[in-house]
């Protein structure tokens, strides 16, 4: 599972799947196991925006801690994306 960042950010690992690369460019976040039963899932839009698929076991206050951190982040982010994706930003 890459992961983002070796950090947590509001308790929980950024990071995605292997087997997600397909998907465009989002971040589950998980706090110690990094499946995703129970994490939530952020698409990412190109200018930083996220769109909450799923918010897994996470509160309010950790979706929007998370979701600043992606939009003050996410050119970063999109390079390791892009390590393992040809998938870009979510459009929709």
């Amino acid at each position: 599972m890459p992961k983002y960042y070796e950090f947590k950010v509001a308790g929980y690992y950024l990071y995605f799947t292997s087997h997600c690369v397909i998907e465009c460019m989002h971040v589950h976040a998980s706090d110690r196991k990094l499946t995703e039963a129970g994490s939530a899932k952020f698409f990412v839009r190109d200018n930083g925006e996220t769109v909450l698929q799923n918010r897994g076991i996470l509160n309010d206050r950790e979706i929007r801690i998370i979701q600043g951190f992606i939009k003050q982040n996410y050119r970063e982010m999109y390079l390791k994306w892009t390590e393992y994706s040809t998938e870009g930003f979510y459009e929709k």
